[in-house]
């Protein structure tokens, strides 16, 4: 049936299609007569154009050189200067002038001067009277002012020395002297020969013409004197020279030809009208003839009743009903078709995330076998578990792509793994399980060795490749084969940990060993130690702190600690360090002041490895260190403690002795002040100075009988009440009881 349906359709509008072509043909035909016609008209309007601007060139360029010569010339001033007295010498060299202008230039046929006042004319063969000069009439037509200056219409000229026909020139006359002068004139006469030859050279006598008329309208020359030329051609462009006042007008012979194919295009055009109308009539008999499977289609649709018809009395067309009712049925499979496939998407990483997981592992053979694209997996199958891992997530994927950038590479990413476990002859699947870290499932299907080798391969591959057309850099943890499905999440526990371990990690991709899949308790009381002692001999301003942070780093490496725990215990040791040596002086302060250890921090953050937090490392706290030693050697500690202390003894009396006062006085902060007491004499500066003003205050209280107001301001008390108080404190006693005590007298109680 269909096949009687496709030949029905064929031969019925076969005819139609022939026609159309043939329609199209000869329509193709009179466009393209049309674009000749206009083609060639343009062809030959920049003939003209280019015959024209030659013709103009060649005038332009004979007049300057005979202006620029007579300007150059003194000879030319001179001769019209000293009208007084004949100047042989200037006549000469004029003339001279004029023989070497018409010799050098083909087109000039002659040059002269008119001197008004002489009434003489000045050849390139010496001077002559007016009267018999073969151009005397010429001449008196420029006195009179008959004929303005500059070009002339072209005349016909006899030449003084050959008694033959006249020859036509073109005529242009100047006033003497250069530019405006009014005491002669320059008449320079150009060859019309030249100029016809110029014109015959660029015309095609056998297809083209071309006419130069004046300004009266009077024809001045014909190309290649073709009379006929004109009459009987198809003129296509007019040209007008400004310098001249000409018009030239240029066009082709062959004018019956444009005729002749203007005829034949609408002959075909009447045709093709034609044709369309006998199509008109074919197409509405084969359409009667072709609608009965149209017509059965539209009573099934009614028959069933689908939602879409109109039963109202204004029915819609019959193909487009038809067109929504498919149309309604499309859109109810696509929108199946995309439910099924997001379904199965959902269930495929639902799927995934399980294995991982080792959560609801009923079935789940069948589960894989139908729902992800490793095949021929069992109970007993061996998977291995590759995590792969985006470095530097929020610096180099976050900050430089937006956000459907980042899905597009994240999808390219995911073919990527697809493909090139394909080409390493891989049974792989893989799903993002991160925003910066996907996860790869491989069924094993060889030996451990060899399937290692080739997941290592394989990674190695991967990380080339994307790095080099990604610019993304990525690092894989392996992790070890696992028997059965149950078994994969250990061996993703083993994948995760190597993860975790990427700072030690000596390159991007690392396969986990026997044994990993637990991480070792964190000995924390021993590294504490370990950093203990490193701040002690930094603080002691001696050489071993590089090798007790070498230690340090030995023993991470060692203990194969996780990142975040090298990072904690690395940021813990700055801490321990800032506060033991951040009190030596402002400075130092400064550089371990919060937001400089944030930018370090962030620093150690982005390290990708061991040996770039070590470089960061010992680059900072080197520089720290350099600084520190300035600092101590400056202020030596322990001539500045005993300085301290002679300053002290000497001034405990000034009641403004503080902590501020000792630190504007040695040029270092109040807690590095407190610190060097604590230090060397293990009491705060406050007990120290309160010793020593109770020591002064009993031997003055013993050996002086002054008032207690007067000794309480020689130890640097305002007052006898503070004084008192303090003593009382200190001694037990008041100072009164203390001085009677102490020379034998009862004392009063209180």
């Amino acid at each position: 049936m269909l096949r009687t349906w496709y030949h029905r359709l064929l031969l019925s509008y076969f005819p139609i299609f022939l026609l159309t072509v043939t329609i199209l043909i000869f329509a193709s035909f009179v466009f393209i007569n049309d674009i000749s016609q206009m083609e060639t008209q343009k062809a030959d309007r920049i003939s003209a154009s280019y015959l024209v601007d030659n013709v103009d060139r060649t005038i332009k360029e004979t007049e300057l050189s005979v202006l620029e010569a007579a300007e150059r010339s003194d000879a030319f001033k001179r001769y019209f200067n000293n009208q007084s007295e004949t100047d042989t010498g200037a006549i000469y060299a004029v003339a001279q002038s004029l023989r070497n202008l018409t010799n050098e230039s083909p087109h000039i046929q002659s040059i002269y001067l008119y001197d008004k006042t002489n009434e003489s004319v000045l050849t390139e063969t010496g001077i002559k009277d007016l009267s018999g000069f073969v151009d005397e009439d010429w001449i008196d037509s420029m006195a009179s002012g008959s004929l303005p200056e500059g070009w002339q219409s072209v005349r016909e000229y006899k030449d003084e020395f050959v008694q033959r026909t006249p020859v036509r020139v073109l005529t242009i006359n100047k006033g003497m002297p250069l530019p405006f002068g009014s005491e002669g004139i320059l008449v320079i006469n150009i060859k019309m020969s030249g100029i016809e030859q110029i014109v015959d050279s660029m015309v095609n006598e056998q297809l083209s013409f071309l006419t130069i008329l004046s300004s009266d309208g009077q024809t001045v020359y014909q190309a290649h004197s073709d009379s006929g030329g004109a009459k009987n051609g198809k003129q296509l462009n007019t040209m007008y020279l400004e310098r001249l006042d000409w018009t030239f007008s240029s066009g082709i012979k062959a004018g019956n030809l444009f005729g002749w194919v203007s005829v034949i295009s609408y002959l075909w055009v009447a045709i093709a009208l034609g044709t369309v109308v006998s199509a008109i009539f074919y197409l509405v008999y084969v359409t009667r003839r072709n609608y009965k499977p149209i017509q059965v289609i539209m009573n099934r649709i009614e028959g069933h009743q689908i939602r879409m018809m109109d039963q109202s009395t204004d029915r819609s067309d019959e193909m487009v009903l038809i067109d929504e009712v498919l149309e309604d049925l499309i859109n109810h499979m696509t929108d199946y078709d995309k439910k099924s496939r997001e379904n199965l998407l959902l269930q495929r990483s639902k799927l995934f995330t399980d294995l991982l997981r080792s959560e609801r592992l009923d079935n789940v053979v069948e589960r894989i076998e139908e729902l992800s694209p490793l095949s021929g997996a069992h109970s007993t199958s061996r998977f291995t578990v590759v995590l792969a891992e985006i470095n530097r997530y929020e610096k180099v994927f976050q900050d430089r792509y937006t956000r459907g950038d980042q899905n597009t590479l994240k999808f390219a990413l995911m073919n990527v793994f697809q493909e090139l476990a394909r080409s390493a002859e891989l049974q792989g699947w893989a799903e993002w399980i991160g925003t910066d870290r996907a996860a790869i499932l491989f069924l094993t299907t060889g030996s451990d060795e060899e399937m290692s080798e080739k997941i290592r391969i394989f990674a190695e591959d991967c990380r080339f490749w994307v790095e080099q057309n990604l610019r993304i850099s990525l690092s894989f943890g392996i992790g070890l084969a696992a028997v059965g499905p149950g078994a994969i999440r250990d061996s993703y526990a083993a994948a995760e940990n190597v993860m975790q371990h990427k700072l030690l990690m000596h390159e991007d991709i690392a396969l986990a060993a026997c044994g990993e899949a637990r991480q070792p308790l964190l000995e924390t009381y021993k590294y504490l130690q370990m950093i203990a002692e490193f701040v002690k001999q930094f603080r002691m301003s001696s050489g071993q702190w590089r090798e007790r942070l070498e230690g340090i780093f030995d023993a991470f490496e060692q203990d194969y600690l996780q990142d975040d725990n090298i990072r904690s215990l690395v940021e813990a040791m700055l801490q321990m360090l800032s506060r033991e040596v951040a009190v030596m002086s402002e400075q130092l302060q400064d550089e371990l002041s919060a937001e400089n250890a944030s930018v370090r921090l962030k620093q150690l953050e982005d390290a990708e490895s061991i040996d770039e937090v070590k470089g960061i490392l010992f680059e900072y706290l080197t520089d720290l260190f350099r600084t520190y030693v300035s600092v101590s050697e400056t202020k030596s500690y322990r001539a500045m403690v005993n300085e301290m202390k002679d300053y002290i003894e000497e001034n405990f009396a000034n009641p403004d002795l503080s902590l501020k006062h000792l630190s504007d006085r040695f040029q270092v902060s109040g807690k590095y002040a407190s610190y060097l007491f604590k230090t060397e004499f293990k009491m705060k500066f406050v007990d120290f100075l309160t010793e020593l003003r109770m020591k002064e205050a009993e031997q003055l209280l013993l050996e002086t009988e002054y008032s207690l107001q007067d000794i309480a301001l020689q130890v640097g008390y305002a007052n006898a009440i503070t004084f008192g108080r303090v003593f009382k404190r200190i001694a037990g006693i008041t100072p009164g009881d203390y001085r009677l005590l102490k020379r034998g007298r009862p004392t009063s109680r209180t």
